[in-house]
């Protein structure tokens, strides 16, 4: 279940860094959007995708795992399809972010339930962008 917008605004107003998973380096693609859009509101930058050294200007890392050998992860956006977010979400788990975030059209009911489980707060099927201009944080 989504936090509510005083959670969600407690969270992102707490959170310092994010591990965008599929973060892509072309500026037309939503995941490199999204990530510039919280890069430029203050946020670090911690991009996730195997096929590339530096994101953003930000060094990239093969797996959530191995960013969090080198940084405090505090949220978790993920660009990848439905069909992998369930071993996504695993390795986020015990990461253990305060928020794990999947973006627009993406859902995995079993992993949100997991991750509340786990005592981690998740969205799902939403933009954080767009979330976090709506709340003005």
């Amino acid at each position: 279940m989504m936090p509510s917008d005083s959670g969600l605004r407690a969270l992102l107003g707490e959170a310092r860094t994010i591990a965008v998973v599929g973060l892509s380096p072309n500026p037309m693609r939503p995941s490199n959007s999204v990530a510039r859009h919280m890069q430029r509101s203050g946020y670090t930058i911690v991009p996730v995708n195997p096929g590339h050294t530096e994101i953003l200007g930000e060094k990239s890392y093969p797996t959530l795992s191995d960013a969090a050998r080198e940084h405090t992860i505090d949220i978790v956006d993920v660009f990848r399809r439905s069909e992998h977010v369930a071993a996504i979400v695993d390795e986020a788990i015990a990461v253990h972010p305060k928020l794990i975030w999947l973006q627009l059209g993406i859902v995995d009911n079993a992993a949100a339930q997991r991750a509340a489980a786990a005592g981690i707060a998740f969205v799902q099927d939403h933009c954080l962008a767009i979330e976090h201009s709506r709340l003005e944080v």
